[in-house]
């Protein structure tokens, strides 16, 4: 029962991989409408009540957190070595071996990864190789229309930020904000900080370039006097002179702001400081971007705010946004990890099919009941390329085999499935990358967490009996 629970969250993932992966519409318990391909989305949003499936959605969410991208892979491969460690038990072999065996041929497909990897040239002044990296991350995507320009945003985004002595990106740096109205092709990249207010006048202007920033918590007029005293006028001469020390008063703050020349100065009430918190430290280098135009369209806003859902274009409108900044925090995750480490292995399945061939060599040396779990690994691997191909409309058996037997004839680890049908199996030519320790996290997460089902044969609930 636990594996089959934790398969039954694998098979529902499976149809979301690749570039022609489908999407799933996920309805929450107000009756909200998400739609997406995100793996780790999608199983954030299903409602999972069996603990062990419940391991799977941790594992998507550790898979994105460490990485950003991968997380339909990780679940996918997780449920094909749960599949073929049924098998294994039917056949009376003992969980805890076929747990080392696992382990031991997740150890030869690492190393074999770090074989086939080829070093990625992270130039800021040549930025094309890290805009191709990019784009195969955004192919699956709702943005793949215009997978290029979001690409090119994503990698002067991290670049812009990134500390290239330390190998470093912190993404408090970058900021993604999104509104209603335009075209996805309208997103632009702003280096500088957005202000997320209404105008005080239309005539403002809504660009300033080197600016001073005023973020204030009091209404913007002359200080009341905080007294309890009394001011008694007796005369018009006493009321005058008030006047004129008023007037004076609010001339000299007049003044001072005038002396700032260009000054954004906005309110920010207790119930809204939240949203300006980042303002703080404003002497750092912030940066943020816009998906769509930069028109602010205060009543289409306010309709999702009070849910009313009868407009529904207007609620396509936000689910496209939301889904278009998912995709580009992948996209960014990959570019940052480049940066971290700039190891790269080809897509397409192409990686999983090598290390599979890997694995079955090394089965065949392994004198003990663990070589069934080490061959069982490896086709496990191979339902990676499978899915991939079945979900671009091919037959899956017999495309993986025919790229399988060209990688051992050809001696070429970039050959993988040709998902958009571009006539070529060579990843390294369609510039299908993906980054090396990204996939050494989908083997080792997913090899832990089979791992630890495995050994778990009972789970107890409080309030059961021991019977």
């Amino acid at each position: 029962s636990h594996i089959m629970a934790a398969k039954a969250v694998a098979s529902t993932l499976r149809t979301s991989l690749g570039p022609n992966g489908l999407d799933k519409m996920m309805v929450d318990k107000d009756g909200e409408v998400t739609v997406t391909n995100d793996g780790a989305t999608i199983l954030n949003m299903m409602d999972v009540d069996h603990q062990i499936a419940k391991l799977m959605v941790e594992l998507a969410k550790s898979q994105d957190d460490e990485i950003g991208d991968g997380t339909t892979g990780v679940v996918v491969l997780a449920g094909a070595l749960l599949e073929q460690a049924e098998q294994l038990l039917d056949r009376g072999i003992h969980p805890i071996r076929i747990a080392d065996g696992y382990e031991q041929a997740a150890r030869i497909a690492i190393e074999h990864l770090d074989k086939i990897s080829d070093s990625f040239p992270v130039d800021p002044q040549n930025i094309e190789p890290l805009i191709q990296t990019a784009k195969t991350t955004l192919g699956s995507k709702v943005v793949n229309r215009c997978h290029r320009q979001m690409a090119e945003i994503a990698v002067n985004a991290v670049l812009t930020v990134a500390d290239m002595e330390r190998k470093d990106v912190d993404f408090e740096l970058i900021k993604v904000q999104g509104k209603v109205g335009g075209r996805l092709e309208d997103t632009q990249l702003v280096k500088g900080v957005i202000v997320d207010k209404d105008f005080s006048h239309p005539q403002m202007p809504k660009e300033l370039k080197d600016v001073k920033i005023a973020i204030l918590t009091c209404p913007f007029e002359p200080p009341k006097p905080k007294t309890k005293h009394k001011l008694d006028v007796t005369s018009v001469d006493d009321y005058k002179a008030l006047q004129k020390y008023e007037k004076e008063k609010f001339e000299e703050m007049v003044k001072q702001k005038l002396q700032l020349k260009k000054m954004l100065a906005f309110k920010s009430w207790c119930f809204v400081s939240c949203k300006y918190s980042r303002l703080k430290t404003l002497q750092r280098k912030f940066l943020s971007f816009l998906i769509t135009d930069l028109t602010n369209n205060t009543e289409m806003i306010h309709i999702f705010l009070f849910f009313l859902c009868h407009w529904m274009s207007n609620i396509l409108y936000f689910e496209i946004i939301e889904e278009a900044k998912r995709s580009l925090h992948d996209a960014l995750c990959v570019i940052r990890n480049l940066v971290r480490d700039n190891r790269i292995v080809y897509g397409g399945g192409a990686a999983e099919i090598s290390c599979a061939l890997a694995v079955s060599e090394a089965a065949d040396k392994c004198p003990s009941l663990e070589q069934y779990a080490v061959r069982a690994f490896a086709d496990a691997l191979e339902v990676i390329p499978m899915a991939l191909s079945e979900n671009s409309g091919m037959n899956p058996i017999q495309t993986m085999t025919e790229v399988r037997a060209r990688q051992v004839k050809e001696n070429n680890p970039a050959l993988g499935i040709d998902c958009l049908q571009k006539g070529t199996n060579d990843m390294k030519q369609q510039h299908v990358i993906e980054t090396l320790i990204g996939k050494k996290q989908q083997i080792s997460l997913a090899t832990q967490v089979v791992r630890m089902i495995l050994k778990i044969d009972d789970i107890r609930r409080p309030g059961e009996s021991e019977e």
